[in-house]
C-alpha cells in the first residue's frame, strides 16, 4: 500500500469564499467543484506529508496549513495589496525558512514559507 495524496479539509459555511482567497493569493487552480466542496491544486505533483506539532516554531501557534511557495515576496505583496492581516513575520527562522502567518476567510491559520 502507498499513500497517493493527503488532502487538507477546511470546514466552511460558504466554500465559494475560498475561490477568491486561494486563487488570488496563491494562484491555485480550482480542480473540483461540487458546490459543497471545492478542491484547489497547484497542478504540480505534491508529496504527501503530515506534520504533528506542539507549537508552530519560534513560540507561534500551530498553523492548520503550511503552504510552501517559490516566491515568498510575491505572495507577501499580494497579501499586503489585499489588506490581509499578517499575524506573524515575515521572518527568517533558524531552521532555514522565511515565512509569515495569515488566516484564510474561514479562520484557518496558514504558514506561508519559502526555503532559503
Amino acid at each position: 500500500m502507498q499513500v497517493k495524496r493527503i488532502i487538507a479539509n477546511i470546514a466552511a459555511s460558504n466554500p465559494a469564499d475560498a475561490t477568491t482567497f486561494y486563487q488570488s493569493v496563491f494562484g491555485l487552480e480550482l480542480v473540483m467543484d461540487h458546490g459543497w466542496i471545492k478542491t484547489f491544486s497547484s497542478g504540480e505533483k505534491m508529496l504527501a506529508q503530515i506534520s504533528i506539532a506542539s507549537e508552530g516554531g519560534s513560540g507561534t501557534a500551530v498553523p492548520g496549513l503550511s503552504i510552501e511557495v517559490d516566491d515568498l515576496e510575491a505572495v507577501l505583496q499580494t497579501v499586503k495589496a489585499k489588506h490581509i492581516p499578517i499575524e506573524y513575520g515575515p521572518v527568517i527562522e533558524p531552521w532555514g525558512v522565511r515565512r509569515f502567518y495569515i488566516r484564510d476567510p474561514f479562520g484557518t491559520l496558514i504558514n506561508v514559507l519559502q526555503h532559503q
